[in-house]
């Protein structure tokens, strides 16, 4: 089985943010000795605001340093036959399992989407691992335990408004250049398929070769699909 793993953004912290890199670094571990075939590494500031250059270089270097100075893709499966490791992928089986037949008991994954079970499983599984941080129950460095009275101060990525700018103007120059008569028709039909029962992959290729615009085509689906408002939640 083919898979892609990217480290827990959700487990990096705004306080000394420096600390994310050993969990990057240790979720990448995981991930390699998991035969993961792809990786996606965050950089260490990501908790604070958009990675900065440095950041997202160090990101990349971690990969680096776990593929060239270490032997760890020499073995296709480091942990065979640890105790340990097979319990816990028995319990993650037997869970997943679990989880997929209360699914299929609600009607499937669209009949629970519409139930709000996903969405109540997120939050609930959410607030029960704040409310452990929060007591203590659950550690987290620099966060409820081992506290620097005074940290370094973080410079975030400025971001030049000349950016917005130009890429405002890009964006008017690819609508003034494109043929509108085609991209209209190429809406036209992604409305029309979206309407149906048929595939909209092949009519929404159409539509971006016509070069609409991903906003247009979103838009363009809207109209026919209205917006999803989950349920709340008790």
């Amino acid at each position: 089985m083919r898979f892609h793993t990217q480290t827990a953004g959700v487990q990096l912290t705004a306080q000394q943010p420096e600390v994310n890199l050993a969990r990057v670094t240790v979720q990448a571990l995981a991930a390699v000795l998991g035969g993961t075939q792809s990786l996606h590494t965050n950089a260490y500031d990501e908790a604070i605001a958009l990675p900065s250059a440095r950041a997202a270089r160090l990101a990349l270097r971690t990969q680096q340093v776990l593929a060239h100075e270490t032997d760890l893709t020499a073995t296709a499966d480091p942990f065979a036959g640890s105790y340990a490791v097979e319990s816990m992928t028995d319990d993650v089986e037997a869970a997943a399992a679990e989880l997929m037949a209360t699914i299929s008991e609600m009607g499937g994954a669209v009949a629970a989407i519409e139930r709000g079970f996903q969405k109540g499983e997120i939050e609930r599984a959410a607030y029960r691992v704040a409310r452990q941080i929060d007591a203590g129950e659950r550690v987290v460095v620099g966060v409820n335990k081992f506290i620097s009275e005074a940290e370094s101060g973080y410079q975030p990525l400025p971001v030049d408004p000349a950016i917005e700018e130009e890429q405002v103007k890009r964006l008017a120059q690819v609508r003034a250049g494109r043929d509108s008569d085609e991209w209209r028709r190429r809406i036209g039909e992604l409305k029309r398929t979206a309407a149906g029962q048929e595939n909209v992959l092949v009519p929404l290729r159409s539509a971006l070769a016509a070069q609409a615009t991903v906003g247009e085509v979103c838009d363009a689906l809207r109209d026919v699909w209205g917006t999803y408002r989950p349920p709340d939640i008790s």
